[in-house]
């Protein structure tokens, strides 16, 4: 696809078979890394999407996706999580090789990532987020934008310096949307690259996370993440008009399902998965459901005689109807035994790489079922495969 001028056969069905390619990534923090993978996986198989839209560290990502010619972009999402991803001892103190094995027993690994994940909330990462001083609690009237607990300043000079705003800004490339919440209204916002410019603050909008990060200003008003409403861009990306044959990857970091929490920590964290999982499955089943009705609604309106349909009845009915085909493609992260309810401002190196090698991992079995890809039956309008499910 992009880049490629010999693309490998899968690449050139997914070409001929969908109008729109989507890649469709869920807000989780250092979870994010697990999508970079993903997306390594697919540049391998030469599929590059046509509209990638994110929320919170899902936007981040599509930040450096869309931001950068298709031969560059995985390397740019390595410097980017390298970047952010630095020592669990303290930003300029490297740690020893040793530090970081994955060979370490459970319970060493698992102390190991609790003081990876206390070191971000102490010290913040590097190229993402520093502690305010004084903290907010001392600071009287200090204003949306300096109120939380760190500042965000280092994301931006990251942003900048790895991202082409004006690549991302061009009609002729790729489609980006990211989704925030309006602070004063309450109401959710996506900012696409069809409808207006998209300067960094965009992108930092959809992660400012309260009250760690602060609010974002565009345009007069201050926006937080994403995530606070809905985790996922899915359902703005499958209601999306006028309607085209589509092929959606959709790369979730929280997995709705899960085990008993036994403790307080297990709580903690199985709240989060079902908060920031965000109805993935039952978006999906939705949208399968109504997808079959537009379709039938099509095919109905298809036996209408022609000098019968310049009616009020029939262009209502026009509007409602949809013959497009839909392939879901849904990827979830799956945590390791280690992690616990820090998972999320985890940054360690070693838990990054993991992250990512996961990613790739999952991705490249997904291309192992060709099958998966084929454009749905005219009769099926809207499938699914799942590659943690059979």
């Amino acid at each position: 696809m992009a880049g490629d001028k010999q693309a490998p056969p899968l690449a050139e069905a997914v070409a001929r078979d969908y109008r729109t390619v989507a890649l469709v990534l869920q807000g989780g923090g250092a979870l994010g890394a697990y999508q970079a993978g993903v997306v390594e996986a697919m540049a391998g198989a030469g599929l590059w999407p046509t509209w990638v839209a994110g929320i919170s560290i899902g936007a981040l990502n599509a930040a450096i996706i869309a931001g950068n010619p298709p031969e560059q972009r995985v390397a740019r999402l390595r410097t980017f999580w390298r970047t952010i991803c630095q020592s669990p001892l303290w930003p300029s103190v490297p740690a020893p090789p040793w530090f970081d094995d994955e060979a370490w027993p459970l319970a060493v690994r698992s102390g190991l990532s609790g003081l990876a994940a206390w070191r971000a909330l102490v010290a913040g990462q590097t190229g993402f987020f520093r502690p305010r001083l004084p903290a907010p609690v001392l600071q009287a009237h200090a204003g949306p934008a300096s109120t939380s607990w760190y500042d965000t300043a280092p994301l931006r000079s990251t942003l900048e310096r790895l991202v082409d705003f004006d690549r991302i800004n061009d009609p002729r490339g790729m489609r980006v949307s990211v989704g925030a919440v309006n602070v004063r209204t309450g109401n959710f916002a996506y900012f696409d690259s069809t409808r207006e410019r998209l300067r960094p603050e965009h992108f930092m909008a959809s992660g400012a996370l309260p009250p760690g990060f602060p609010a974002v200003e565009i345009d007069g008003e201050f926006y937080w993440d994403g995530g606070m409403v809905s985790n996922t861009p899915l359902y703005q990306v499958l209601t999306e008009r006028p309607h085209r044959d589509m092929l959606v990857f959709q790369v979730d970091l929280w997995s709705a399902r899960g085990g008993l929490p036994r403790d307080m920590a297990g709580v903690a964290e199985r709240v989060k998965d079902i908060q920031y999982s965000s109805r993935t499955r039952l978006v999906t089943e939705y949208m399968r459901q109504s997808r079959e009705q537009q379709r039938l609604l099509h095919a109905l309106m298809e036996l209408v005689p022609p000098e019968r349909r310049d009616t009020p009845v029939w262009r209502c009915a026009e509007s409602a109807a949809n013959g497009s085909l839909t392939n879901l493609i849904h990827l979830i992260y799956q945590d390791k035994p280690y992690e616990g309810h820090f998972k999320d401002y985890e940054f360690s190196l070693s838990s990054m790489n993991s992250h990512w090698q996961s990613g790739m991992d999952d991705m490249r079995h997904t291309l192992a079922h060709p099958q998966w890809f084929a454009a749905p039956p005219v009769e099926q309008p809207f499938v699914s495969h799942d590659v943690h499910r059979g």
